[in-house]
């Protein structure tokens, strides 16, 4: 049987995608409780890191280590990929030897390459076009303060970046509408945003896209490689941080999210943070609950 692969929330069918949501619940509850899961027992997976990370890296190895698995960690330093190998060549032999393969990188024609090659599962860990994992996180996050996100209002205010194409993904799949608010000439990929027209607005105003909005999520206005533009940058989106006054034109029970690391006074001001609604810190450990998740659905394909 082909391995089934992750690189976008389109991977998966909407009712795969509920179950893994639920059964990263049902893992958080189970570690907190103390109980020992030994899943993935004996099995591998292969980190592959060409862009830094914490949560990822953490989120991952750790997630492998509790359910009785462990994790290598591969950089382009280490490695013959940094060297000029074939990204196919190193796919076939990596996945010959692991029972999974996680990549972080910048070009989302890389994990493509390597996925079409790999006869293990990938995992995209995080691209430049998308971040699916953190959206697993997001929707754990969400359903276990507030129930299904089916029919909610969802405002991402900022920059239209890899996070917010999978938040487009994520409004068609989980049945939700996105209001997107960017500065000008900063829009997501309008091809990704008109096929998917029926559940996301774009806008301009983050007052129009947060009002009422049950959930408000923003992410850091330069990403990583973009730091020579983070000047203009900071300019153009000077009035798009989530702050007291966007979250008191929400709705009176909205959650702030954020996937991390946060520039405070900048996408998000130094005190919102703490704010009532936020559900950041839950969102962040929940990176490693929803993976533990996807590892087990994709190693073993199954759901226990």
């Amino acid at each position: 049987m082909a391995a089934r692969h992750f690189l976008t929330l389109n991977d998966m069918t909407t009712t795969e995608l509920e179950n893994l949501v639920d059964h990263g619940s049902k893992l958080r509850k189970e570690w907190r409780q103390g109980k020992v899961r030994d899943s993935l027992k004996n099995r591998v997976l292969a980190m592959i890191f060409e862009k830094s990370s914490t949560r990822t890296r953490v989120s991952f190895e750790a997630g492998m280590a509790q359910l009785g698995g462990s994790a290598m960690f591969l950089s382009p330093r280490d490695t013959q990929l940094g060297r000029g190998e074939p990204i196919e060549d190193s796919a076939i032999v990596i996945s010959s030897m692991v029972d999974a393969v996680m990549i972080r990188t910048f070009a989302h024609e890389t994990v493509e390459k390597f996925a079409r090659a790999s006869r293990a599962p990938v995992i995209n860990a995080l691209t430049d076009d998308f971040h699916p994992c953190q959206l697993l996180a997001d929707m754990q996050t969400y359903r276990e303060h507030r129930g299904s996100i089916r029919g909610a209002t969802v405002a991402w205010i900022g920059d239209g970046n890899n996070m917010c194409h999978s938040y487009i993904n994520a409004a068609t799949q989980f049945d939700f509408h996105l209001n997107v608010a960017t500065p000008q000439g900063y829009e997501p990929d309008l091809e990704l945003a008109k096929a998917h027209s029926a559940h996301v607005t774009l806008m301009r105003e983050p007052a129009e896209a947060a009002r009422n909005a049950d959930l408000l999520v923003t992410d850091v206005w330069a990403s990583m490689g973009q730091e020579d533009e983070q000047k203009a940058r900071e300019k153009a989106f000077s009035n798009y941080q989530i702050n007291s006054a966007l979250m008191d034109i929400a709705a009176t029970d909205a959650l702030l999210m954020h996937c991390l690391p946060a520039h405070r006074g900048e996408e998000i001001s130094a005190d919102i943070i703490d704010h009532p609604g936020s559900v950041i810190w839950d969102e962040a450990e929940n990176r490693l609950h929803a993976q533990k998740a996807l590892l087990e659905f994709l190693i073993l394909n199954r759901l226990d």
